[in-house]
C-alpha cells in the first residue's frame, strides 16, 4: 500500500484510511510505539492495555459461574 506524506497544519503526515485501520486493528485514540530502524523503517506498535491478575481472576470466577453447567457436563 502506497500513502503520501501529507502537510497537516504546521506538521505533515500520513492519512490512516478505514480500509489501513481495520487491518492494522487500530481505533481512533489508540497509543502507539513508534520506532524507526536503520535504513529509515518505520514501525508503529499498538500499546494495549494488560489486563491485571485481579482482574483476569474475577473474568474467569465470571465465566466459569455463568456457564457452570457446560463444564459440569464436559468434565
Amino acid at each position: 500500500m502506497v500513502k503520501t506524506i501529507t502537510k497537516i497544519g504546521n506538521s505533515q503526515g500520513l492519512i490512516f484510511d478505514a480500509a489501513l485501520m481495520d487491518m492494522a486493528h487500530f481505533q481512533v485514540g489508540d497509543k502507539v510505539n513508534v520506532e524507526v530502524h536503520e535504513g529509515g523503517t518505520v514501525t508503529l506498535t499498538p500499546l494495549r492495555k494488560s489486563v491485571s491478575t485481579e482482574d483476569a481472576a474475577a473474568a474467569a470466577k465470571r465465566i466459569i459461574s455463568r456457564n457452570s453447567e457446560v463444564f459440569r457436563r464436559l468434565s
